[in-house]
């Protein structure tokens, strides 16, 4: 196993392994050799574990971390007769140790929380978490680690809170998750291909105990005198606990997505509780989704270094918020881009924006042969009547869950071959083929991290600021999904301004030192020291 696990932090997992299996008297023995080299022997077998260090490693968070023990490897062998204790020991100290390997190092931790001076100017003592839960469920990103790290400097119980993963195959999911069991939340997968309805066997068995386990967070927090809050993208909402009904349900929400607000309104049963719109915020849609955007366009020159861009023709199914952006920063980099969408008013602006459009992929697709085509309609974009025009060898980047779900959820007569971290070629019955890259799912958080922690920064603040305003004064938002209070919130606590002199002003200072004026630095060190 490697990770930033040093010899201190190993030895301290070594004992407490050891410590879980059985009283004093008949404990396994441990020797200690030396830093980093020990041994365990129990009922005639032997355990050694050994460290060292490995040098020249890329960093594990997107900011380098110079502090900290740096990566090392970590070998567990057995030798002799194994007993069923000895097993049991063995598979126990490499669970411990893999898991704690995977974990941030405090200095790593420190080095995130650095990276969203945002998030920590507003992540002030609130009194009111003292008596809320929190069920938090997005991608497992390091901009999530500072989120929920910002929501215990607030005041929020770290046992109180319940992390979920959505499902997505982020590059360093397992440290987060290994990060957030380190902080002593609940830690866990709801995969959104379950809440929509496209999962298969496994994912659903599991997404039933999961749920299971929400259910009794829910019903203890409530037994404990506190109200829960849930941030989200309406998956749990979907699955009724946003609505009278026989089992539990939460308090209040934050949205963080468009795609939520469609799960919620879908949802059944009348909404009885507030939910806090942060997926329209001028917030996200001014600033969010260029960041967004950025991180797409770079994941996908990434994942297929070997292709040619400039020049070449791009059709792009979806000309909303994202995929406006999108088109410009393949404009821009040399790319031919025309625009597919069925709302006439996306295709006025397109067109006026200075792209070819269109009002169906066939029309497109006899006007051109496309290397690319790129889906962010978030809804199906590519039909089964669409299938058979596809140009030969055409990469299919979606930026959206559900716009090649054509082919991901099994086309009739096409064979699927994976190629490892770049996506899946798809041989149709039509003697052609065609590659989705990545999983099928939103391409920018494909074995990346999708958004820069910076680039995070306002949008983690503004779903901050919510969330408070909502647990401070709960009694001002009856039941519904609310917009308005939103922005006002984010107004009135100055972000956009908090935002400007920290990255855009020209007499910023350097970026992650979190320097504001005096004043605002004295407010701060005040808010901290309340």
């Amino acid at each position: 196993m490697e990770g930033p696990l040093g010899v201190t932090d190993l030895l301290a997992v070594v004992r407490t392994v050891l410590d879980g299996h059985g009283p004093a008297s008949v404990r396994p023995e441990l020797t200690v050799h030396g830093p980093g080299r020990y041994t365990v022997r129990v009922d005639g077998a032997r355990l050694d574990v050994r460290s060292s260090p490995l040098s020249d490693q890329p960093p594990g968070t997107l900011d380098p971390v110079v502090a900290g023990p740096g990566t090392h490897r970590i070998v567990l062998t057995a030798s002799g007769a194994p007993s069923e204790r000895a097993h049991d020991l063995f598979t126990a100290l490499a669970a411990a140790v893999d898991r704690r390997a995977q974990c941030y190092t405090e200095a790593e931790a420190a080095a995130i929380v650095a990276g969203m001076p945002l998030l920590d100017r507003y992540a002030r003592p609130e009194p009111a978490l003292s008596r809320w839960a929190l069920v938090f469920r997005d991608h497992y990103v390091e901009n999530s680690v500072g989120f929920l790290l910002a929501m215990e400097r607030a005041g929020l119980a770290p046992e109180w809170i319940f992390a979920l993963s959505k499902g997505d195959r982020t590059q360093h999911r397992e440290r987060v998750h290994s990060w957030f069991l380190h902080r002593g939340y609940a830690s866990d997968v709801l995969d959104n291909s379950v809440i929509n309805g496209t999962a298969g066997a496994a994912e659903t068995a599991h997404a039933r105990a999961v749920d299971a386990q929400v259910a009794d967070f829910v019903r203890r927090a409530h037994a404990a005198g506190r109200k829960v809050l849930v941030i989200d993208d309406g998956g749990l909402l979907a699955q009724g606990y946003g609505a009278d009904g026989p089992g539990p349900r939460v308090d209040a929400a934050v949205e963080l997505t468009v795609s939520g607000l469609k799960r919620i309104a879908a949802a059944p049963g009348e909404l009885a509780i507030p939910v806090l719109n942060m997926a329209r915020s001028r917030l996200k849609s001014r600033l969010g989704y260029n960041e967004i955007a950025d991180s797409c366009v770079r994941r996908l020159r990434a994942i297929v270094p070997g292709q040619k861009f400039i020049g070449r023709h791009v059709l792009l199914l979806g000309y909303g918020t994202l995929g406006a952006r999108a088109a410009r920063s393949l404009r821009a980099l040399g790319c031919r881009v025309a625009v597919v969408d069925t709302d006439v008013l996306a295709l006025i602006t397109a067109a006026e924006d200075g792209f070819e459009t269109h009002r169906t992929i066939a029309e497109a697709l006899a006007r051109q042969r496309p290397f690319l085509i790129l889906g962010s309609s978030g809804d199906t974009a590519v039909t089964a009547e669409d299938v058979p025009l596809l140009p030969d060898g055409v990469l299919l980047a979606g930026f959206a869950t559900k716009d090649f779900s054509v082919l991901t959820d099994g086309y009739p007569g096409a064979t699927a071959l994976r190629i490892p971290h770049v996506g899946v070629r798809y041989d149709l019955p039509h003697a052609t083929s065609v590659t989705v890259l990545g999983d099928g799912r939103s391409l920018n958080l494909f074995e990346y991290e999708g958004i820069a922690n910076r680039g995070y920064d306002a949008y983690r603040a503004g779903t901050l600021l919510a969330a408070l305003a909502l647990c401070r004064d709960i009694g001002r938002f009856p039941p519904g999904v609310h917009l308005e209070p939103v922005d006002r919130i984010i107004d009135e606590a100055g972000l956009f301004d908090a935002y400007y002199s920290q990255y855009l002003c020209a007499r910023t200072a350097p970026l992650g030192t979190g320097a504001f004026s005096r004043a605002d630095a004295i407010d701060r060190e005040t808010a901290h020291a309340r």
